[in-house]
């Protein structure tokens, strides 16, 4: 199946990351496989991601996890482009955290900076900055704290259910912006 939409949650592989902020994407990827999924998560060395197939409406869409750590995200971003043939503004979705957001908070832009995110920083490397990322609010971290420690910290209860609400609100989103 080649995909009309490849949907691309930012995070780290293995256990000790899982429940980390910085896995939000990870995570929103997960929750969108359990509303459009239509097969088991697989793994494609050739792009060192999990991939899921999908369909949201009649568009065929294909959900990833890089394999990576964060900061090579790019790498699989641009293994996937080239070889769907796919156009970053309007066929690819990065979804991933952002300390720059309250937490709990979504935002979707057509484009822009990286910002602070390592990921985002090695996609905008591969394939420049002219491509879709739908931001999760993580919140900003304490004063004194440093950046990498805090993304890769567990969240508090509170600040999970947060997100949780958060994430319950990604396939809508990412259908609204399908329909768009």
């Amino acid at each position: 199946m080649k995909p009309s939409l490849i949907i691309i949650g930012l995070g780290n592989p293995g256990k000790s990351y899982e429940k980390t902020r910085h896995n939000t994407g990870f995570s929103a990827v997960s929750v969108i496989a359990k509303h459009f999924g239509t097969g088991p998560w697989k793994d494609r060395p050739k792009y060192n991601a999990h991939v899921a197939e999908g369909r949201i409406l009649t568009m065929p869409i294909l959900l990833v996890q890089p394999q990576t750590y964060m900061n090579i995200s790019g790498e699989t971003v641009r293994k996937m482009i080239d070889f769907y043939k796919l156009r970053p503004t309007d066929q690819m979705l990065i979804i991933c955290d952002d300390v720059d957001l309250p937490c709990g908070t979504i935002r979707l832009r057509k484009q822009g900076s990286a910002g602070t995110h390592n990921g985002l920083k090695s996609i905008v490397e591969q394939i420049g900055e002219e491509f879709p990322r739908l931001r999760i609010g993580i919140g900003p971290k304490p004063d004194g704290e440093d950046l990498a420690t805090w993304v890769l910290s567990i969240p508090s209860k509170e600040e999970q259910d947060q997100i949780n609400d958060a994430l319950q609100k990604i396939p809508d989103t990412v259908q609204e912006y399908i329909m768009e």
